[in-house]
């Protein structure tokens, strides 16, 4: 989910920044974990979660079952540019829409209920004609997405010596546990691995604000990498000598993601 608003910080270059939040709902973090953006800081409360009104299942011709029209249309199509047509397609099953200025999620990915290897993409369309506020929770969706494949996860399990997922244990060699054993393992404060609690996690970076592109960023691993990651993407400049700085390398020597970075600021003409 993401929210209405976001903000600059400064760190050696001033850096985009989306106030994000991860709400899961269901029994535990398992497939029903939904990954996304809300409103951050020391009074914020959990965002409410859009009422979807809209549902729409991706055919296997890339075609949505009904047609979206107008801004969810068009908003679907920013999706698609970011992700690729190719990744939508053998990844994603669907597509649903509201439009509730009440609250203050954007966009979420969760994880189809009848297929846990596959997502459905949810956005709030009271707040889609922000294009840069929209692009950037894309960009941050998208790494949630590239980052919990499955590749990247064993859903099959219940206690995990890596970073949980929210739909089973990171496996050892997954982009996102290296992120996580790099950047916050030295950490003796560090929230839980499973936090979501915007409590926790602006104590920790009130803590630690030098570390992060956001305060929601210090939520937990999984939302730092996605945060991290959509700074890397749409800031052409890096953080110079900081820890932000070595984050945003992070990416730039992995080439899916480095890939990503450079598709993407072509397709939006970021250049």
């Amino acid at each position: 989910m993401r929210p209405r608003w976001i903000a600059l910080l400064s760190a050696s270059v001033a850096v985009l920044v989306g106030v994000l939040s991860w709400v899961v709902i269901g029994a535990g973090l398992g497939a029903n974990g939904v990954f996304g953006t809300g409103q951050r800081g020391p009074d914020a409360e959990s965002p409410a979660e859009f009422v979807a009104t809209g549902d729409h299942v991706l055919r296997a011709d890339g075609t949505l079952d009904p047609e979206p029209e107008g801004r969810a249309r068009e908003v679907w199509e920013d999706f698609v540019r970011v992700a690729t047509p190719e990744f939508v397609a053998s990844d994603v099953t669907g597509y649903r829409t509201g439009d509730d200025p009440d609250s203050d999620t954007l966009a979420y990915v969760t994880s189809d209920e009848s297929d846990p290897t596959k997502w459905v993409f949810g956005a709030n369309l009271a707040y889609a004609d922000d294009a840069d506020l929209l692009l950037s929770t894309l960009v941050h969706e998208y790494a949630h997405l590239l980052s919990l494949g499955v590749d990247d996860v064993d859903p099959d399990a219940t206690e995990c010596g890596t970073e949980w997922s929210g739909a089973g244990c990171l496996l050892p060699d997954a982009d996102l546990e290296n992120f996580a054993r790099r950047f916050w393992a030295g950490y003796d404060d560090a929230p839980a691995r499973d936090n979501v609690d915007a409590d926790v996690a602006w104590d920790f970076y009130q803590a630690h604000e030098e570390d992060f592109v956001s305060d929601y960023a210090a939520t937990n691993a999984s939302e730092d990498f996605a945060e991290t990651f959509a700074t890397y993407v749409l800031e052409p400049d890096g953080a110079g000598d900081s820890l932000i700085g070595e984050k945003l390398a992070f990416f730039d020597a992995l080439p899916e993601y480095a890939d990503a970075r450079e598709r993407i600021r072509a397709e939006f003409d970021l250049d």
